[in-house]
């Protein structure tokens, strides 16, 4: 199956004004750079994520004569007599994305599909002191929604860019706070689209932005965080100070990924590269941020390869000034 077959067997079910071809990564990236999918798709419920993960990670290919006949002989199981090539998965490459504030899709562009969950994904839903959101719902909003409801320990999330699923794939943090701290439980499908099941934090492997979701490959659909009952000024006037605290250290006027590198053990990645003089450097429309050195931020009409040769250039230098090599935060997919 390619992409124009798969398109026109998705359109009915998903909507022609929920696919995207060609679709300029860089009007949704944070980096405000990159280049072109081939295809973004947004599913609006489970029935249309199950359809379209079952097409491209499940379903045998459409070609095959025993499979459209349902034949027990095959069904999709090349293990099975008779059963041939003919028999295997789309052969599409496809990733699910959160709000693309820590990604960056190569200049060459993303061959395949992205998929953007939209629509319920994006509910958030207050009961006593459980917030169950979508996977799509922005950590601010879901912030907020904590706010409204005098619901403490989401404070530190306020000012994360991300979604809801997107921090808890990756167990984002802030200001010494992380999503692990408040997940009671998540919900997800296979990548295959075949399997829906809840796991609980305590067995979702946390550790430093990482969650059993990074292995596994199966998408987040739903959260469940518990919090606490608290005063509503006090989380607010939290909330602002945090927000204060962002504004004055870190770049937030310019398009950036957040924080370039993760940081390394007993130490960290704005210090290391402001102790190596790296304050300012660029690449092209790419520079090391003036206020935080942690941050690599679009300049001026930065391109990816500008933001990833600057990246590798301040890992090398870090490297050989302090021994350390630090290890991207941001995924990078696509081609040069």
């Amino acid at each position: 199956m390619d992409i124009v077959r798969l398109k026109s067997y998705i359109s009915d079910v998903i909507g022609e004004e929920n696919i995207k071809e060609k679709v300029n990564m860089a009007e949704y990236s944070s980096f405000k750079a990159g280049g072109c999918a081939d295809l973004l798709v947004i599913p609006r419920n489970m029935d249309q994520l199950r359809y379209l993960l079952y097409l491209l990670g499940g379903a045998p290919n459409d070609s095959c004569g025993c499979a459209k006949e349902g034949s027990a002989k095959c069904g999709g199981d090349e293990t099975k007599d008779g059963c041939g090539s003919c028999c295997s998965k789309a052969d599409i490459s496809y990733m699910v994305i959160g709000n693309s504030s820590n990604l960056l899709v190569r200049d060459g562009g993303y061959r395949g599909v992205l998929i953007k969950l939209g629509g319920e994904f994006t509910d958030i839903k207050v009961q006593g002191q459980y917030i169950i959101s979508g996977a799509a719902a922005l950590l601010s909003k879901v912030s907020k929604a904590a706010l409204e409801a005098s619901l403490s320990g989401l404070e530190f999330a306020s000012g994360i860019p991300g979604s809801l699923g997107g921090g808890t794939f990756m167990n984002a943090g802030a200001y010494g706070g992380e999503l692990k701290e408040r997940l009671y439980s998540v919900r997800y499908i296979s990548k295959d689209g075949m399997t829906e099941a809840l796991k609980y934090a305590d067995e979702l492997e946390f550790g430093y932005r990482h969650s059993t979701f990074c292995d596994t490959g199966d998408i987040i659909t739903e959260v469940t965080l518990k919090l606490q009952k608290g005063e509503r000024e006090e989380i607010s006037s939290l909330m602002r100070e945090l927000a204060a605290k962002r504004n004055s250290k870190q770049p937030v006027n310019l398009p950036s990924a957040g924080s370039t590198f993760k940081r390394p053990e007993n130490n960290y990645a704005g210090a290391l590269i402001e102790n190596a003089g790296l304050k300012g450097l660029s690449v092209g429309g790419a520079q090391v941020s003036d206020l935080h050195a942690g941050f690599i931020v679009n300049k001026q009409d930065a391109t990816a390869k500008d933001i990833i040769s600057l990246m590798k250039l301040v890992q090398n230098i870090v490297y050989d000034k302090s021994g350390i090599m630090l290890e991207p935060e941001i995924r990078i997919i696509g081609e040069e």
